[in-house]
């Protein structure tokens, strides 16, 4: 455990149960919420890559055109 998670461990420690109780369901709502993000972040690398190759042959093409060159 590093010191700054030690610390905030401690800290929270002397809170009364009730606060400690809801502090420990927030941070594991948001872990769970990490984990599904890189879950679908890591999912969906295949997707974003060939869809960045389309847009480049489509831009060599010549089958696009900047925005601001768009009327």
């Amino acid at each position: 455990m590093t010191q700054a998670l030690s610390t905030a461990v401690a800290t929270a420690a002397q809170l009364p149960e009730e606060e400690q109780d809801a502090l420990a369901a927030i941070l594991l709502e948001e872990m769970e919420s990490e984990e599904r993000w890189s879950a679908l972040f890591a999912d969906s690398q295949n997707l974003l890559e060939r869809m960045a190759n389309e847009t480049i042959q489509d831009f060599q093409a010549g089958r696009v055109q900047p925005i601001d060159q768009l009327q």
